[in-house]
């Protein structure tokens, strides 16, 4: 029997209606600054999450050059010219968050089925004034690593480091038993917080200057100054290459200095020593760690949510950790087993439980500068360790007042 005419018609209505249909998802716009081994894991990521979501929401990424990164989310987002998402480390949230419009409180979308899976610490890097504003994907901490061939047990205490390092150190000869960027304020944080020091107070008030603070440089100049286990002008270029060289038995410092390290050098990686002078406790290195926050101006922020917590899930994270070689935030990523086997995501998740968020308030940009200063000036002995940081001390609570009004 043939078909009548307007049934027809009605057919090919239907057939041109179907690529409208299948178009209409809802576009999530992403932006990072991934690259390398990074960029190919969270792309991987996306791209599962793209399949599973293929009816209703497609993910678009945007790399963003680091360097630009930070001002480029400042000047865009509040404006409503920027993503949906963005990641990016929790040092910028007070600062984002007082200046309005980047980024809003998510506790709306949380319970502890979700907050439970992530590790403590990095939790609370995402918090400010008591709210949430994103959830962690990865954290980034300073941890040991030292030469097999010339370490054969990594030394537990101060006592130990020091005692290990004049072994291997050979000033004359270039040699140095311990090599680390020690007159770098973030690098200084270890030492600093294991005798219970730190940049502010409770009431965010800077503290520079505190007796703790002190006490931790003393140390540190007693061990390039008295015990000189160390070498002079430690830039990260000079670390890297005494190491690959045998010519630096321990290094302080994180992951990506791994990826530096030459083919033909045996190491490993472990928590770093208590602090004898501390009373016992551990060096506590600042961890940062890397947020995924839903943009304010976003008209998605319900798949945008999704996303976030997708990406910040056990399977993602356990592909940025293989692939990526990220230290998730997620608990229950080293619960796989070959995430736990993996000694080098095992060294940094050990080593978490002894560190410290860095500061996410937005005066914490304030101190950068003058702690610079300070250290510089301790190292050269322009200063002593007191007379400089009073001088810090002096120049951030100016530069606070400045921000405050």
């Amino acid at each position: 029997m043939t078909k009548p005419v307007f049934w027809l018609a009605t057919l090919a209505v239907a057939v041109v209606l179907v690529p409208t249909v299948a178009m209409a998802e809802i576009e999530l716009v992403v932006w990072h600054a991934y690259r390398g081994k990074e960029k190919a894991a969270f792309e991987s990521v996306v791209e599962v999450f793209n399949q599973d979501h293929v009816d209703d929401v497609r993910v678009k990424t945007l790399a963003v050059p680091y360097d630009a990164y930070a001002d480029k989310i400042t000047a865009a987002v509040p404006r409503g010219k920027g993503p949906d998402v963005f990641i990016f480390a929790q040092d910028r949230l007070g600062g984002w968050v007082e200046a309005g419009r980047t980024m809003e409180p998510i506790d709306f979308y949380l319970y502890e089925e979700i907050t439970d899976d992530f590790i403590p610490s990095t939790l609370e890097a995402m918090q400010y004034q008591g709210n949430t504003y994103g959830l962690p994907m990865n954290f980034k901490v300073v941890t040991m690593i030292y030469n097999t061939d010339m370490v054969a047990s990594p030394p537990q205490t101060s006592t130990e480091l020091i005692e290990v390092a004049k072994l291997h150190t050979n000033e004359a000869g270039g040699k140095f038993g311990l090599a680390y960027s020690y007159s770098d304020f973030y690098y200084h944080s270890a030492l600093m917080n294991a005798f219970g020091g730190g940049v502010f107070q409770g009431s965010r008030d800077p503290v520079l200057n505190s007796f703790e603070n002190v006490q931790s440089l003393e140390l540190m100049m007693q061990w390039f100054d008295v015990d000189k286990v160390m070498p002079a002008e430690p830039s990260s270029s000079l670390i890297t290459m005494l190491f690959n060289q045998g010519d630096a038995a321990i290094v302080f410092s994180g992951p990506w200095f791994l990826s530096e390290i030459s083919e033909s050098i045996p190491y490993a990686l472990a928590t770093l020593p208590t602090v004898d002078e501390a009373g016992g406790a551990p060096m506590q290195p600042w961890m940062t760690v890397e947020g995924a926050y839903i943009a304010a101006p976003s008209q998605n922020k319900d798949h945008a949510f999704d996303f976030v917590l997708y990406l910040t899930g056990p399977a993602a994270g356990k592909t940025m950790a293989l692939e990526g070689r990220q230290t998730p935030a997620n608990l229950r990523v080293y619960d796989d087993p070959e995430v736990a086997g993996d000694v080098q995501l095992s060294a940094f998740r050990a080593q978490v439980e002894h560190a410290v968020p860095m500061p996410n308030f937005a005066e914490m940009t304030m101190v950068w500068s003058p702690a610079t200063t300070a250290m510089n000036s301790i190292v050269r002995k322009a200063s002593s360790p007191q007379a400089a940081l009073d001088q810090a001390q002096k120049d951030v609570e100016e530069r606070v007042k400045s921000l405050r009004k």
